[in-house]
């Protein structure tokens, strides 16, 4: 062991009281210590904070830090003063700070106190700190969450793109940029911008074994599912991750009323309060934190026991990273994500205002994510492809802790569809990407097949034989076993790979699992994957209850629809309602519903209860926060005045499409609205006619079947307005 070896052991324990490395530390400080430019690739939680303060504080003179977010540069400064007599050993130079403390932080980098110092990329930029640091002793400069530097980061921050010129400026010292997640593209790109390509760089494996990852279709009972987990996690530390603020807040207090000590996080609380629920969870106040994705970064909690995915992220690094955050002590980790199509096209329609590149980015890193949600192979492996490393699903530690390997679908031979899928990849000489593909076996033209007169070859859809989204999975399960590879230049083009070509000569068996279908079902309806959302209510009373409803349908003159949904049956056969209260709280039925329809469905479940003597779950009652009486309100007053849809929408801030979901929400549970004098713009006499007929002899209220049934001649909107008015009119 030479000295320097000597050096960083004895600084290790001296410094942070540890008697070993953990991973790839040890080499990487030696990298540092060596003067060399640095690449480290290091999941969370992984110790890649270490990597560069350890070095900062043995070598002469002070690093400077890059990191864009406040709150992890607070809590770093916060750690590096807690192991040293000096106050001044760390600071932060951002927008935040006064001219008094701005010289405070000068005058410490002058006498040589200083070790690191934390700034913002804003904070770099500004020429009198770039004079001030020019005449200073800068060890070397760490650039922390380095996939910020790529556009095809998930955290892209234009700022960081000029850092390279700027440490020029300041000194040629070495580069240590740090990543928790990066796929190759991305590091392609921070080295090349960061003018390191020779640098030395540090790969962690990105499996983490102790996390179990699991999808679930995202229902309209979600808020049921939530609240059915947390309390089979009781008094276990969780964070729950939406996209919209809103989201944040309607969740956090219906996990309040539902008496889980839950507090809301986002970038639109004021600091004081984030810092106040950021502590409560660290002290472990409340239990669960439900945040916009400002929260968690540095966050050094290593007992988070399970991390919700209310709404799936826009990339497939962004998830991985949140994740992340669970069992980072190698212990328990539930990893759970609800998975709707129709969020990803909320996200799309989100991108579609932006820049043309940043549109194409954003939908490629979107299409991983999808493919993600709907694979049936194991995840792990398929996270980890996407991170470029290999994992064998059979001996790879957590190969079992994921719901697709738990509860495996059915495989079949694909040894032809294999062969034919890696021929057209070669004949199509390797220029297109994945959709393009799919639309040359199945025979669709685009404007881009035209163009390569594509649509004229004589293999142009020869895999007609099978729906799209068969050939889509196909191609991912040939992309994670090796036979294609996605072109890092240009993003997403499939080239096939040496195995690849092998197997068109020679073709071996290939068993492939076909993806889950996410139905595109829609509010009232419910979203079902292989196993039903309610597959936990009780079989038996379902059907009694279905026999019921239509029988009391009959009566009623009404389809069984009309009556109780059945996703209210199943909500039903799980909760066991015998008061009218109780029924209140059920799925899709309010008070006007419950009033109508409900005293032989209680009658039936109270006899069945008594008789098969059934403990009943009370505690599986979810209470509602009476978040959207308000919005009810206002939406039969703003009806009843005939104010046109549209300005409702607007002035509740809502997307058209939210407002009708809200509508059909009220009119399911049992309320009258009357949209007449919106309809009788919009359809003649007959149209309308002929939609209520088609609503009243229908076995489903599913838009879908109407939408095949008409063939295109009413849009989605005029069939989803027409069944408020059927199911107001008809079952109200």
């Amino acid at each position: 062991m030479n000295k320097k070896d000597i050096d960083i052991h004895k600084a290790l324990k001296q410094y942070f009281g540890f008697s070993k490395f953990k991973g790839l530390q040890e080499g990487v400080i030696k990298s540092i210590m060596n003067n060399d430019d640095t690449f480290v690739i290091m999941p969370t939680g992984g110790g890649k904070s270490l990597c560069y303060q350890l070095p900062a504080l043995i070598k002469d003179g002070t690093a400077i830090v890059v990191s864009p977010l406040i709150a992890l540069m607070k809590n770093q400064v916060d750690a590096m003063r807690g192991i040293s007599s000096q106050h001044g050993i760390a600071h932060v130079l951002n927008s935040s700070l006064n001219k008094t403390e701005v010289a405070q932080v000068k005058g410490d980098i002058e006498k040589g106190i200083t070790k690191l110092l934390y700034v913002a990329p804003e904070s770099l930029i500004k020429e009198d700190y770039i004079e001030f640091l020019q005449a200073q002793n800068i060890s070397f400069v760490a650039i922390d969450e380095a996939h910020c530097i790529s556009e095809w980061g998930h955290d892209f921050r234009p700022e960081y793109r000029n850092l390279r010129n700027i440490i020029q400026k300041i000194d040629d010292v070495p580069i240590i940029g740090l990543t928790a997640t990066a796929t190759e593209k991305v590091q392609e790109d921070i080295l090349k911008t960061l003018g390191m390509s020779d640098a030395t760089t540090f790969k962690a494996s990105f499996n983490r074994p102790n996390l179990f990852y699991d999808v679930r279709p995202k229902t309209k009972n979600i808020d049921g599912d939530i609240i059915r987990f947390i309390r089979g996690h009781a008094d276990k530390s969780g964070i729950i991750y939406c996209l919209s603020r809103k989201k944040v807040e309607e969740i956090a207090q219906l996990l309040q009323v539902n008496g889980i000590k839950a507090v809301p996080y986002h970038a639109g609380l004021d600091a004081k309060t984030r810092a106040k629920h950021q502590d409560m969870f660290l002290m472990e106040d409340i239990d669960v934190v439900v945040a916009t994705i400002a929260f968690g970064m540095g966050i050094d909690k290593p007992d988070v026991r399970f991390v919700i995915h209310h709404d799936i992220p826009k990339s497939l690094e962004s998830y991985y990273q949140e994740t992340g955050r669970a069992g980072r002590d190698g212990g328990e980790g539930y990893c759970l994500a609800y998975y709707a199509y129709k969020d990803i096209e909320k996200l799309e329609k989100f991108l579609s205002g932006k820049p043309i590149a940043e549109q194409e980015i954003g939908n490629a890193l979107l299409q991983e994510v999808v493919g993600y949600a709907e694979t049936s192979m194991s995840r792990r492996k398929y996270l980890l492809h996407y991170f470029g490393e290999e994992f064998d699903d059979v001996n790879g530690l957590g190969a079992e802790m994921d719901d697709n390997v738990v509860n495996p679908k059915k495989k079949h031979e694909a040894k032809s569809d294999l062969k034919l899928l890696l021929e057209v990849v070669r004949d199509t000489k390797e220029k297109y990407k994945s959709k393009e593909l799919v639309n040359t076996l199945i025979g669709r033209v685009n404007a881009l097949l035209k163009s390569h007169k594509t649509d004229e070859q004589s293999f142009f859809g020869c895999g007609k034989y099978k729906e799209g989204s068969y050939w889509m999975a196909l191609i991912r399960q040939a992309l994670v076993a090796g036979f294609i590879r996605k072109e890092i230049e240009q993003y997403g083009v499939v080239k096939i790979t040496e195995n690849g070509l092998k197997y068109i000569d020679t073709p071996t068996s290939f068993m492939m699992t076909e993806d889950h279908i996410y139905d595109e079902t829609d509010d009232p309806s419910i979203v079902t994957n292989s196993k039903k959302a309610g597959a936990a209510s009780d079989e038996v009373l379902v059907k009694l209850l279905k026999e019921l409803q239509k029988s009391v349908a009959k009566k009623n003159k009404v389809p069984p629809y009309a009556v109780f949904q059945e996703t209210s049956l199943e909500d039903m056969a799980l909760k066991y309602p015998i008061t009218m209260d109780e029924l209140k709280n059920i799925y899709g039925v309010g008070e006007g519903k419950a009033r109508k329809f409900g005293k032989p469905f209680l009658d039936l479940i109270a006899k069945y209860v008594e008789e098969n003597d059934i403990l009943r779950p009370d505690d599986f009652v979810v209470k509602s926060t009476g978040v959207n009486s308000g919005l009810k309100l206002y939406i039969i007053q703003n009806t009843d005045r005939k104010l046109p849809l549209e300005d409702i929408a607007k002035a509740k801030g809502l997307e058209f499409a939210d407002l009708i979901e809200e509508m059909q929400r009220i009119v399911y549970s049992g309320t009258k609205i009357n949209i007449d004098y919106c309809i009788d713009e919009l359809l003649d006499e007959e149209q309308q006619e002929e939609i209520y007929e088609y609503f009243m002899e229908s076995d489903s209220d599913r838009i879908q079947d109407a939408m095949d049934e008409f063939d295109g001649d009413y849009d989605d909107d005029e069939l989803r307005l027409m069944r408020i008015k059927f199911i107001s009119e008809v079952a109200n």
